[in-house]
C-alpha cells in the first residue's frame, strides 16, 4: 500500500500546482476552490493510504521485483445472484425521473428502493443462499 499512498501525494502536488496556475490564470473562483479541495482530498487519501501501510504486511506490489502470482488467493465473497441491484436501479431511475417530470414518480419509486435495499441487506438471512 505504500505504492498507493505515494501516488495520492505526487497526485496532491500535480492539483495544488494546476490550482495555482488555473487561479493566477483564470481568475474564476469556483473552479480554483474546487482545485484546491481536490488537493485536500488527495491529500488525505495519500496520508491515509501511507499511515495504513505501517500497521499492514508488505504487499506484492510493494515488492519491485514480484510477480503477478504473488499476489494470487482469495479476494474475497461476491454474491453469486442477485436481483436486487436491478430493484434500486428501476428505483433509482424512477426517483431521478420524478425531479424532472413531477414529484408523484416518488410514490412508485420508494417501494422499489425499500424492497431492493431490503432485498439486499437480508439477502443471505432467508432463502437458497441462508448459509453462505
Amino acid at each position: 500500500m505504500k505504492i498507493q499512498g505515494t501516488m495520492f501525494l505526487w497526485l496532491s502536488f500535480f492539483i495544488l500546482a494546476s490550482a495555482v496556475v488555473y487561479g493566477v490564470w483564470s481568475k474564476e473562483p469556483v473552479g480554483t476552490t474546487a482545485l484546491f479541495l481536490a488537493f485536500g482530498l488527495s491529500v488525505m487519501i495519500g496520508f491515509y493510504l501511507a499511515f495504513t501501510a505501517r500497521r499492514v504486511d508488505a504487499m506484492a506490489q510493494d515488492n519491485k521485483e514480484a510477480d503477478v502470482a504473488d499476489e494470487a488467493g482469495e479476494v474475497g465473497f461476491f454474491a453469486p445472484h442477485s436481483w436486487q441491484p436491478f430493484s434500486l436501479a428501476i428505483g433509482g431511475a424512477l426517483a431521478f425521473l420524478g425531479v424532472a417530470v413531477g414529484w408523484w414518480l416518488m410514490y412508485f419509486s420508494a417501494p422499489l428502493l425499500l424492497i431492493g435495499l431490503w432485498g439486499w441487506v437480508f439477502e443471505f438471512y432467508r432463502g437458497e443462499n441462508q448459509n453462505q
